[in-house]
């Protein structure tokens, strides 16, 4: 690209393919277009050209379609391909006429062979066309191909099966010998991969050497991947938690919010909210753990408390972590009747200590439900037995209180009952899966 024109310097969008494909059905250059996107102009006739595609609808002459000579319309040759019976069709008329005749000449059009390379914006009808092959433009076709190219060119090995072999060749004497991956490229250099690339050609199988060779590959399992993350990063713009840490917020002005998943066998998991300045936990039984489930039980709970103004007091921030259930923040700072109540803040990936409150409130909690636990029989009942419990375990952090004391004290009754809290007597507290035993 030219340094001379301004710009991203990065691929073209569907939007830009859409104003290149509206501006050649208007016959604008190809030079006017690449003023208008800050692109070079052969950045453009590189596009039409690689991503336009065949038309071939009427291809060839009117009653003709496999004569695209241009003689054809004043040709008076008979017999060109010399049969022993001479007959007195025409030439022009036989579908044999191009491939025999030497006279032949194939019709060009400008319009493909030069700039702008495809049939958009032509002013001839295309049932008048004789072209044999018309070429066009179509940018949801060119943004499909092209998604298509990047996506495959990154897949694979950038190797040849002569380099494969030549590492292999240097690798496998080394590994039968008890080498670790590490050792073997630290010795040799000159093999231009990192460690993590030999085990992961190791892993894929394209080396003769397996994983089952290694020392201690076999001994380790594999990472949890975690595949229940937010796909669409949009809902992060103006929620990170940068974002967050910029209103240097006290613990009173924002909550924490996070699920607490069954093991395999159940679909159900426990919606958590966590108040910092209590240290106090309320809890909600999900059929599913899912941004609508999300939303329902945050509908339920701004019910009970009155509306989104006592909601958007009592808790005008929330933190949540990147999980899928939290994808839709939409639905939950606004109501059903579209009120603001309150604002969502996402914690970065893998660090869950940034809202390390609810991860220790949640160690507290698997005590009585501890991990392994299909949650298939658990009801809200049992949720809020355990919830109860634990807020009425005394906290150091509070001189002694427990968090339900506490939150007493800063929300006052009428808002505990609301969130379905109750006192439980010290003596009585049971941090145990006794507790949920029928």
């Amino acid at each position: 690209m030219s340094k001379l024109i301004p710009g991203n310097h990065k691929h073209l969008t569907l939007d830009d393919r859409l104003y290149i494909e509206n501006s050649l059905n208007s016959n604008i250059p190809l030079s006017h277009i690449a003023r208008y996107l800050c692109k070079d102009p052969t950045t453009i006739s590189k596009e039409i050209l690689r991503h336009r595609k065949i038309n071939t609808w009427n291809r060839g002459s009117f009653n003709n379609p496999y004569n695209f000579c241009i003689h054809r319309y004043h040709c008076k040759k008979k017999n060109a391909c010399g049969k022993l019976i001479i007959c007195d069709t025409k030439c022009r008329s036989c579908h044999k006429c191009n491939s025999v005749c030497s006279r032949f000449e194939r019709e060009r059009c400008d319009q493909i062979e030069h700039a702008p390379y495809v049939c958009n914006g032509c002013e001839k009808p295309r049932h008048l066309c004789t072209i044999q092959t018309k070429y066009d433009y179509n940018a949801l076709i060119a943004q499909r191909i092209y998604e298509k190219l990047r996506t495959s060119s990154r897949e694979g090995i950038n190797l040849s099966k002569k380099d494969l072999h030549s590492i292999d060749q240097t690798v496998r004497p080394l590994i039968d010998k008890g080498q670790s991956p590490y050792i073997i490229l630290t010795n040799h250099p000159e093999l231009g991969i990192s460690v993590k690339t030999l085990y992961n050609y190791i892993d894929q199988g394209v080396l003769l050497t397996r994983n089952i060779d290694l020392k201690r590959k076999t001994k380790f399992k594999p990472r949890k991947c975690h595949k229940q993350q937010i796909i669409n990063r949009a809902v992060f713009e103006g929620r990170t938690y940068n974002d967050f840490k910029a209103l240097e917020l006290g613990p009173d002005d924002f909550v924490e919010m996070d699920t607490v998943l069954s093991a395999r066998g159940s679909l159900k998991c426990i919606l958590t909210i966590y108040f910092p300045d209590a240290e106090l936990l309320v809890g909600r039984l999900l059929q599913r753990c899912s941004p609508g489930a999300v939303r329902m039980a945050v509908d339920q709970i701004q019910k009970s408390l009155g509306g989104y103004v006592e909601f958007a007091l009592l808790m005008p921030r929330i933190l949540v972590d990147r999980g899928r259930e939290f994808g839709d923040p939409d639905a939950l700072e606004y109501d059903k009747d579209k009120n603001p109540r309150t604002k969502i803040y996402y914690c970065d990936p893998m660090r869950s200590n940034q809202k390390g409150g609810i991860e220790n409130v949640h160690t507290m909690l698997r005590m009585i439900i501890p991990k392994g636990t299909v949650f298939t029989d658990l009801t809200q009942w049992d949720v809020r037995k355990a919830v109860d419990h634990v807020n009425n375990a005394p906290r150091k952090n509070l001189g002694g209180m427990t968090p339900y004391e506490k939150a007493l004290q800063l929300y006052g009754k009428s808002i505990l009952e609301k969130l379905q809290l109750r006192y439980v007597a010290p003596d009585e507290v049971t941090l145990t899966p006794k507790l949920l035993k029928k």
